[in-house]
């Protein structure tokens, strides 16, 4: 089994691993004896010249009979990709990150620059820091962000940071640009950012500090992973502003908009509450 390949999802081969498996399942919560389970089960189907979705959705299936907050969790970088065709739904969730960080956020906003006025997907300030961020959101895998962005970026940012260090009480605040894509970046793109202090956000990148760690240290979860509600009734959500499990819960009264039963809008809860605290549920209580 040391030699499978397996094609990613931007085309390239690479050796299967059941560690990387292993070690995804458990990262979502899985116990290790379930993580280890499943991992050699599917190791046991594995052949050569099979996608990671493919491989992606039978460690799903099998995880959702174990725990489904545990099978939402390990859904997190599909879910973030059903937030919708368009980025607006994107750039809400990043902001509902930031506040989850402690951040007072603007999503959406016009800022007048130096030279011209510029429409800003999230600015985000706290105490000394304030930070203009570029959403690029992508629903679909294989995806890059190239060097051409954070240049372009780069530039629209010294506008407006220009205007924002002639505003009283502005002298002594960190500003800075920052780029936030749910995919990743190409090599270029990131050591152009590194030599002109731009911060760049990924799903894996940087390390420690990504996407997906963010999410998962402040519960900050896509209303799209849970497996209780359907993509009817996620894509109606979703339109209403409500993009991650935490406002759902903030906002239950939201279900009584999907005309389900008192059931369901507890099961619904239910697992939304124990994605965003890490719990396992018994899979008969939903």
């Amino acid at each position: 089994m040391n030699n499978i390949k397996i094609i990613k999802a931007n085309g390239v081969e690479a050796l299967f691993k059941i560690e990387k498996l292993i070690a995804s399942l458990k990262n979502a919560g899985a116990a290790q004896e379930v993580a280890t389970n499943i991992a050699a089960d599917i190791e046991s189907i594995i052949f050569d010249g099979m996608t990671t979705r493919e491989i992606y959705k039978k460690a799903f299936d099998r995880l959702r009979k174990h725990s489904r907050p545990t099978a939402a969790r390990y859904k997190l970088k599909k879910a973030i990709m059903e937030l919708g065709e368009t980025g607006y739904p994107f750039e809400k969730f990043i902001g509902e990150l930031f506040k989850a960080e402690g951040f007072q956020v603007k999503v959406g906003v016009v800022v007048q620059g130096k030279c011209v006025t510029h429409e800003v997907d999230v600015i985000a300030e706290m105490k000394s820091k304030h930070y203009m961020c570029e959403c690029k959101f992508h629903n679909r895998q294989g995806r890059h962000c190239d060097v051409k962005i954070p240049l372009y970026i780069q530039s629209r940012f010294k506008d407006v940071e220009q205007a924002w260090k002639e505003k009283s009480g502005h002298e002594n605040k960190f500003h800075q640009g920052w780029i936030i894509t749910n995919t990743r970046f190409t090599s270029d793109a990131t050591q152009y950012a590194e030599c002109s202090g731009l911060q760049l956000i990924s799903w894996d990148y940087p390390n420690g500090n990504a996407i997906r760690d963010r999410i998962n240290k402040y519960g900050v979860h896509p209303i799209t992973c849970l497996t209780t509600l359907t993509k009817k009734e996620k894509n109606y959500l979703v339109s209403k502003g409500v993009v991650t499990c935490k406002l759902l819960c903030n906002q239950p009264k939201m279900l009584y908009y999907l005309n389900i039963s008192e059931k369901r809008k507890k099961q619904i809860l239910l697992e939304g509450k124990a994605v965003c605290t890490k719990q396992n549920i018994n899979p008969s209580q939903i």
